[in-house]
């Protein structure tokens, strides 16, 4: 048995899991868990990146052995660093109220549709391509020697090697789609920090003696550019059982998609909000991004924050016992993209669009589980229509495959059977790609799959009732976001 460090970087917590490989099997075991928020100063949204590092280090000693480090993370965001490898500011987060202006002020030379065809990425606020027009206003820009992602930030804290892996980078909107180059002249001020596009599974290199002293690791630990972007890791875990089957990881964000070999930037797909990235085997993975579980956890945090007990358990059974899509909302609407009270801004939505309001927190629980399947159903539906191919199986991983009650719901709204597991897929990819890399498993995305299937004992939901009520609020719904 060989064990492996996976160190996953989520937008509201970390964790250092331990990937035990015995033949094609692999186990997973949490060494330590800690909180990550975004952080409010002076009006500008920070991630607690030194708080991260020390939680990584904290798993990595709770690991005890390891024969390699893989790191992933969200997407989009980066750190810079100057010309002695020494970090310069500390990260802004995807939500920082920056982006929004910095992307109309790029779109005031090339078009959204451009874009979309030059990277095949969709033109949102976060991405990194507008952040960095954001960044030219700060000071510490003509310090910078080179620009990382979050989790190549942490790749090189550990191995002091620079890296820019490829799934990640090609979530910036600075990927060339026909190549995965970079599009140097889409960054024109910052194309010199950016280094080459590191392959996914690259060794980067023994850890440095440093880490080895702080973590109690062997000098000879090797870190590893997994696929650092979380879904990406996430979908590499997948356990397909059909060959037209679709995926949703599901987490703070629903991904929903296929992987393809060829990319879809039409501009019905643009128009559609679908994007494409690159998967662990350079596939395309083209997807749509629905807000996710981000209501519900903030709906909770500020129920908590005035004083209310809320046991989620308790809740989501309160919310299934409610009434089916009496109230819907739609996930993707900008008035729940930032932090705050999320309960009444849902609860506002409700009383615009005339609508039942939700008042209880079993009502809003409701509410927002009813939206996010029935946002699942439109992109599958999107999906089929763009890609031409039929979806007969709906798989979700990931944390929210844990939430039965979505799971559930995601089934009655699509039609499908939904096989709901593994809930620690981003975790499971990112050590399945590092088994890869040390020939644990055989190279490719079948003998990976297979791994992924012996791994995982997913949870299947058939669908229940008719289509028809899912049909009127997709109706419904679509009235009001036209």
């Amino acid at each position: 048995m060989t064990v492996l460090a996976a160190v996953d970087l989520g937008a509201s917590s970390g964790r250092v899991m331990a990937a035990h490989v015995e033949g094609n099997q692999v186990r997973l075991t949490e060494a330590a868990r800690f909180p990550n928020r975004a952080v409010q100063v002076r009006g500008r949204l920070y991630w607690d990146v030194l708080g991260l590092w020390s939680g990584v280090l904290d798993g990595l000693r709770a690991v005890g052995d390891a024969a390699s480090i893989g790191v992933d993370s969200w997407a989009v965001d980066y750190g810079l660093v100057d010309a002695d490898g020494h970090l310069l500011g500390n990260p802004l987060c995807y939500r920082d109220a920056r982006n929004a202006k910095a992307k109309a002020e790029v779109l005031a030379s090339v078009s959204e549709a451009e874009l979309f065809e030059r990277t095949g990425i969709q033109p949102q606020p976060f991405n990194t391509v507008f952040q960095l027009e954001a960044e030219l206003a700060n000071r510490l820009r003509p310090s910078a020697h080179r620009l990382l992602l979050i989790p190549d930030l942490i790749a090189y804290w550990l191995s002091g090697e620079l890296s820019c892996e490829a799934t990640n980078a090609s979530t910036t909107g600075l990927i060339d789609l026909a190549d995965g180059s970079w599009a140097d002249d889409l960054a024109t001020y910052f194309s010199s920090v950016l280094g080459p596009v590191t392959p996914t599974g690259t060794v980067l290199g023994p850890i440095l003696p440093e880490i080895a002293a702080a973590t109690g690791l062997a000098g000879t630990t090797r870190v590893i550019a997994t696929a650092s972007h979380d879904t990406a890791a996430a979908v590499a875990a997948v356990p397909y059982e059909s060959d037209r089957a679709a995926y949703i990881s599901c987490g703070t964000w629903s991904l929903v998609g296929t992987e393809r070999d060829t990319p879809i930037a039409t501009p019905e797909a643009l128009a559609a909000g679908f994007t494409n990235e690159r998967g662990a085997d350079g596939t395309i993975r083209f997807l749509r991004n629905v807000a996710g579980l981000w209501l519900l956890s903030e709906s909770v945090d500020t129920w908590r924050r005035e004083g209310h007990d809320i046991d989620l358990a308790g809740l989501l059974d309160a919310a299934a016992a409610e009434e089916r899509l009496r109230s819907v909302v739609d996930p993707d609407d900008p008035r729940f993209a930032d932090p705050g009270d999320m309960p009444e801004r849902i609860r506002a939505y409700c009383a615009e669009t005339g609508q039942p309001v939700p008042e209880t927190p079993a009502q809003v629980a409701a509410c927002v589980l009813d939206s996010l399947a029935l946002a699942h159903r439109r992109a599958i539906d999107a999906l089929e229509a763009l890609t031409g191919d039929p979806v007969d199986t709906v798989h979700i991983v990931g944390g929210g495959s844990k939430n039965t009650l979505l799971c559930q719901l995601t089934a009655d709204a699509t039609g499908r059977p939904v096989l709901a597991g593994p809930d620690e897929a981003t975790a499971l990819g990112n050590a399945l790609v590092q088994a890869q890399a040390l020939g644990l498993i055989g190279p490719g995305p079948e003998p990976r799959r297979a791994a992924a299937r012996a791994s995982a004992r997913p949870r299947r939901h058939e669908p229940q009732g008719t289509q028809a009520p899912w049909e009127q609020a997709t109706r419904r719904l679509s009235g009001r976001t036209q």
